[in-house]
């Protein structure tokens, strides 16, 4: 991920698109990102999580291959494809790795997700690294990318070796309960809904990140390319950061009130990007704007697993309201950035991410009876 979104304003440049256009463009990773999401509650009842997952990741591989065959051509719609490619897989794993990490937190009674994501900003600060001194080396973007899926294939495959088969999988004794004694729809859980609304806020943040920082920073601030890029790394190494040493605040501080500081914290950082007409402030907000961040996804998705039977199901419901951010987020950021500037765009998830902290108490943990 950090591969391409270090590299969008000299991609931007190769497929020669307005900045309203660069938005369609990242629509592909949303329409593929959405997509993913929505088959994958169903495909881990059917198939279990390890045949999701590593069905996801070869798609992740396949689509990076195409983002790089449409750079050497210069196509936004093979580009777009490519994207959709990479959040099709992205997405489509998604649900699996949250139901595997869920699973292990109840086997080891701690808090465990925040971590395993802060792994995934791991990779994203290291990728930004990466990124930043190929910018600065003058590597072309294609073949940045193309470096970025091959070398993607061996550790997925071994990693998956690691995996158990079965978990998730719903059996036909299992389905046969469930016709029998009927649960409520999603959509009638309001406590389901708020955290729901939560990692849709939180989402918007992280994802407006990733699409658009670099961009934001070089046209907004007047950074460098190069120096864009650096700044992207600042925000994945607050995401980073954020990750790993949440699970220690929310043992002992409540998801509540990690929740609450997070999107604080977050909106603090969007404010002083969006308000302060200073780079030093802005390239130090990020951080900010990282650690605010970093705490949706993890934390939501293991909240949505507590609220009631069918764990997938419910994980599901609330990482396609995550994905709804994704999907909307590039374009209305984008047409709103064409008109107004990409600052101004970001007031949108700056209202989002202060709603999120007063709706904190809904990913509150059940009582012991109750789970």
């Amino acid at each position: 991920m950090a591969s391409w979104a270090t590299r969008t304003p000299t991609i931007r440049d190769i497929l020669q698109v307005s900045i309203a256009e660069m938005g369609v463009v990242l629509f592909g990773l949303s329409v593929g990102s959405m997509g993913g999401i929505l088959l994958s509650g169903w495909l881990v009842k059917r198939f279990s999580t390890r045949p999701v997952i590593y069905a996801g990741s070869m798609l992740v591989v396949a689509g990076m291959l195409l983002m790089s065959f449409a750079l050497w051509h210069a196509s936004a719609g093979l580009f777009a494809l490519g994207l959709a490619g990479l959040g099709g897989g992205m997405g489509g794993a998604e649900v699996a790795i949250n139901v595997e990490g869920a699973v292990v937190e109840r086997l080891r009674h701690k808090t465990l997700l925040p971590m395993m994501h802060g792994f995934y900003s791991l990779g994203t600060l290291v990728g930004a690294g990466i990124g930043m001194a190929l910018t600065r080396a003058g590597v072309n973007a294609d073949i940045h990318l193309l470096a970025a899926a091959l070398v993607t294939v061996i550790p997925a495959l071994i990693a998956i070796r690691a995996i158990p088969g079965g978990t998730g999988q719903r059996s036909e004794a299992a389905a046969s309960h469930s016709l029998h004694q009927p649960h409520p729809p999603f959509w009638k859980d309001g406590k389901l809904l708020l955290i729901g609304f939560i990692v849709l806020a939180m989402a918007f943040a992280e994802g407006s990140a990733n699409d658009w920082l670099s961009l934001l920073m070089v046209d907004g601030h007047g950074f460098s390319p190069s120096s864009g890029s650096l700044i992207y790394a600042g925000f994945t190494l607050g995401m980073t950061l954020g990750r790993f040493g949440g699970g220690w605040f929310i043992d002992r501080y409540s998801r509540v009130h990690v929740v609450r500081a997070s999107a604080l914290l977050g909106a603090i950082g969007i404010a002083l990007v969006v308000f302060v007409d200073s780079a030093f402030v802005a390239g130090m907000a990020v951080i900010f704007w990282g650690l605010g961040a970093s705490l949706g996804f993890p934390l939501t998705l293991s909240a949505a697993s507590d609220t009631g039977p069918d764990a997938p199901g419910r994980v599901s419901v609330v990482a396609t309201t995550g994905y709804i951010a994704f999907l909307v987020g590039p374009p209305l950021l984008g047409f709103l950035g064409d008109r107004y500037g990409l600052r101004s765009a970001m007031m949108v998830v700056l209202t989002l991410v202060v709603l999120a902290a007063l709706v904190a108490p809904a990913v509150a943990k059940p009582p012991p009876e109750a789970v």
